[in-house]
C-alpha cells in the first residue's frame, strides 16, 4: 500500500464492543507483515497493557509495542510515535471525554466497533458527531465501522452492515464473528494466529487488518 505513519485510533463510547481486542489482533497482523507497529493504549482500564504484558509473561515472540498514554493532550506527542512506526492503532476510552478527542485529533482513520444490536446503533451518534465535526477542519479524516461479536451462522450482522451504509459512516466488509478464541486470546495474552494460524477467526482478522488498509488508502 505504501502508507506510512497512519495513526488509527479505535472509539466507542460504550464499553465491551471489543476495542482492545480489534486494536491487538490488527497490531498482529501488521506486525506479521513485517511492519513497526504500536498500540496505544488510551483506555484508563489499561486492558491493552494487561493483554501484552500476559503476552510478554507467556514467552512469545514480540511483535509490537503497547505503550500507555491516557492524556488528553496525547494528539501532541503521537506524531514523535508515528514517525518511527509504520502504523500505530490507538485503544480510546470508552466515553466520549478529552482523550477520546485527542484520539480523534490524533488519527487518520477512526474505527467504530459494534456490536450487531439495536443497543450499539443508538449508542454511537455522539462518536459519530464528534467524528462529522473534526472532518470540518480535517478533511482527509477517515472513519468506518466494524461489526465485531457476530454470532457466527446469522444474517443480523449484514442486515445492520447494510442499514449504516446510508449514514455518514459505512461499515467495513470484514465482519468479526464471536468466538471462543477470543476469550483464549485474552486469558493466555496470544493473538488468534498464535493459537491457530489456520483457523476462520485468524482469517477473518486477517481479512479485516486488510481492508482497513485498503479503505485507508
Amino acid at each position: 500500500m505504501g502508507l506510512r505513519q497512519m495513526i488509527v485510533g479505535l472509539l466507542n463510547q460504550k464499553g465491551g464492543v471489543g476495542k482492545t481486542t480489534l486494536a491487538t489482533h490488527i497490531a498482529g497482523e501488521w506486525a506479521s507483515s513485517g511492519k513497526s507497529v504500536t498500540v496505544i493504549d488510551a483506555d484508563p482500564q489499561g486492558s491493552a497493557v494487561d493483554w501484552a504484558r500476559t503476552h510478554a509473561h507467556g514467552g512469545l515472540s514480540h511483535l509490537f509495542n503497547v505503550v500507555s498514554i491516557t492524556r488528553n493532550d496525547m494528539h501532541h506527542e503521537l506524531p514523535a510515535v508515528a514517525a518511527v512506526n509504520d502504523h500505530v492503532l490507538i485503544d480510546g476510552p470508552p466515553r466520549v471525554t478529552g482523550l477520546a478527542r485527542s484520539t480523534i485529533l490524533a488519527s487518520d482513520m477512526i474505527l467504530i466497533p459494534l456490536q450487531p444490536s439495536s443497543y450499539d446503533i443508538w449508542a454511537i451518534a455522539e462518536i459519530v458527531k464528534l467524528i462529522k465535526e473534526a472532518q470540518t477542519f480535517k478533511p482527509a479524516l477517515h472513519a468506518a465501522f466494524v461489526i465485531n461479536r457476530c454470532i457466527a451462522g446469522t444474517i443480523i450482522a449484514r442486515d445492520v452492515r447494510d442499514a449504516l451504509m446510508t449514514g455518514p459512516v459505512v461499515a467495513l466488509r470484514t465482519i468479526i464473528s464471536q468466538r471462543v478464541a477470543y476469550a483464549e486470546s485474552v486469558a493466555t495474552g496470544q493473538l488468534v494466529r498464535e493459537i491457530d494460524s489456520r483457523a476462520v477467526v485468524t482469517h477473518e482478522i486477517s481479512a479485516l487488518a486488510a481492508e482497513v488498509l485498503e479503505h485507508a488508502g
